[in-house]
């Protein structure tokens, strides 16, 4: 049994908030104060003094040129004691890094984490023009982020049940809509209907989006796959014909050579 979580009368608050500011900071080059309290929700006062702590401690650099804050090469170091990829990525990693190869945007490997998706493979090392500073590691919502819908929409129906019954009680802004589970099935129908997911417009970064796609073992989803790309550097309709086919054979890929490597 996997220990239990601490109740929000055990954490340490301004540990939780520098932690939410960071995950923030990592999805984005640049960031503005503004940017961050969209975000996050803080207000822009602890915001400010967030960001001085972390900037004093050499994780986060503010760039006046570019008007924001981004985060420096210091927090490779707050991950350096983890190890071990799933088999999901030593599947999916060529396959991965040969869409970016051929389409320039960044692509990532996501797989659920209780009830969200952690992205642990990402190819912005080798995009030219990745939205993101840096993605892995970042937990995304399974309601609101292209490759958690993939996930929640593609999953087996008891599975989802259950996650959507997690969802409700999440305090998360970004899972909201499940509170209204008529509204988010009718989505997620949509979803299945059109083969892949999009990420909500609603939510930040507003500049990009991102295309999503379930990668299967059997009925069961054991990843997702996705494509970010900049919104102002094609229309949706554009993106979609051009990429979604690629994502589903890449999917196809990994799901065949997790087969091989699991055999």
């Amino acid at each position: 049994m996997p220990p239990a979580s601490p109740s929000s009368g055990d954490q340490v608050q301004s540990v939780t908030r520098a932690l939410d500011l960071l995950q923030a900071l990592n999805r984005q080059k640049i960031a503005s104060i503004k940017q961050l309290h969209d975000t996050t929700g803080l207000p822009k006062p602890t915001i400010v003094r967030l960001l001085k702590t972390l900037i004093a401690k050499g994780y986060v650099a503010n760039d006046p040129r570019q008007g924001g804050y981004s985060v420096t090469s210091l927090v490779r170091a707050l991950s350096c004691g983890f190890h071990g990829d799933p088999l999901v990525v030593e599947a999916g990693r060529a396959w991965a890094i040969d869409l970016t190869r051929r389409f320039k945007w960044p692509a990532a490997i996501a797989v659920l984490d209780e009830n969200a998706m952690t992205v642990r493979f990402s190819t912005i090392p080798e995009s030219p023009i990745s939205p993101f500073h840096g993605t892995v590691g970042l937990r995304l919502s399974l309601v609101s982020r292209s490759l958690g819908r993939a996930y929640l929409a593609f999953c087996p129906q008891a599975e989802r049940n259950i996650l959507l019954q997690m969802l409700s009680a999440s305090k998360d802004r970004e899972d909201a809509a499940a509170r209204r589970p008529a509204a988010l099935l009718r989505a997620l129908q949509a979803i299945r209907s059109q083969g892949f997911a999009e990420r909500d417009p609603g939510v930040e970064p507003k500049s990009s989006s991102t295309l999503g796609v379930p990668v299967m073992d059997g009925d069961r989803v054991v990843a997702t796959l996705g494509l970010t790309y900049f919104t102002s550097a094609m229309k949706r309709a554009q993106a979609v014909d051009l990429y979604v086919p690629h994502l589903r054979s890449a999917a196809d890929n990994i799901s065949r050579s997790i087969s091989r490597l699991g055999s």
